[in-house]
């Protein structure tokens, strides 16, 4: 198994948007933002958080998953987007879904990272030390 996994911290986002308040706005624009980057949603969770807060929700999918945090009282989103590669490279979508979650918010500086992840080769045989990492 290969994966790749993305975050983003968005900050200075308007504090009007919908999607920073609303989960039935989050929660069309995370769906909306799965569909385009081709994967396949399989569940999904959203809660708002009394005022002054905001909403989190996350999607589950067949690849992994998907989880976004809004501040608004702060201007600040984060987003977590983990698409695993097991039958074939899904680096590309999930570069998608990442940006189709990011752009929507108009944050003034956004932070990117991505961090591979892999499983080991094959086990070493009974009774032999697995080779340092």
């Amino acid at each position: 198994m290969n994966a790749v996994h993305l975050t983003a911290d968005l900050h200075g986002c308007p504090a009007g948007l919908p999607a920073m308040r609303d989960t039935e706005a989050l929660r069309e624009l995370c769906l909306h933002a799965v569909r385009e980057a081709g994967l396949q949603a399989v569940g999904e969770l959203f809660h708002r958080f009394p005022a002054p807060g905001g909403v989190t929700g996350a999607v589950l999918l067949a690849e992994s998953h998907l989880a976004v945090h809004t501040w608004p009282e702060h201007g600040t989103v984060t987003v977590d987007a983990f698409v695993c590669n097991a039958s074939a490279d899904n680096t590309g979508r999930a570069e998608r879904l990442l940006e189709a979650v990011v752009a929507p918010f108009g944050a003034a500086q956004v932070l990117r990272q991505r961090l591979s992840r892999s499983s080991p080769a094959a086990p070493p045989p009974a009774g032999q030390p697995h080779p340092p990492a």
